[in-house]
């Protein structure tokens, strides 16, 4: 019994190890092993945040204008008026995403930018790893404040 028990410990302490550089286990396992966390593996914001800090720490204002953020004045991308144009975008025959809905044509084109980009726009600007830079609360939370934004008349 005590030799059970001692050859448990031994092998969950090897598992707990750091490994060195040249062991040859992918980065990936090192940082889950130690804990330690990339910036690349950092979002961006978690979704608790203000809307309006979520659009700022996400950069969104940089390229977009939206109703009732400060500062997104952008002009880069094209204007997030979504309860306005979304339905538009979904009907456009160049539309090849597979959102049925405003909500899912949002995530999608933070997701999955490529799958459709809005006539008079510069393709391939926006870019494509928001997906894994965002949490989903503050994807879902996105999504539920653009599809209400229309435009002002």
């Amino acid at each position: 019994m005590l030799l059970v028990v001692g050859l448990v410990l031994l092998y969950a302490l090897w598992t707990l190890r750091t490994p060195s550089p040249s062991s040859g286990v992918p980065d990936a396992v090192a940082t889950a092993a130690t804990g330690a966390l990339s910036p690349e593996r950092i979002p961006l914001v978690t979704g608790d945040e203000p809307i309006a800090d979520i659009f700022t720490k996400a950069g969104c204002v940089v390229c977009h204008s939206i109703p009732g953020i400060p500062g997104a004045n952008g002009q880069v991308g094209p204007p997030l008026l979504l309860g306005t144009t979304g339905q538009q975008r979904l009907q456009d025959p160049e539309y090849r995403g597979q959102a049925k809905t405003v909500h899912e044509y949002v995530v999608e084109s933070v997701v999955e930018p490529r799958r459709f980009i809005v006539q008079g726009y510069p393709a391939e600007t926006m870019p494509t790893w928001y997906g894994s830079k965002l949490s989903a609360l503050a994807l879902e939370r996105i999504a539920a404040y653009l599809e209400r934004q229309t435009e002002v008349r």
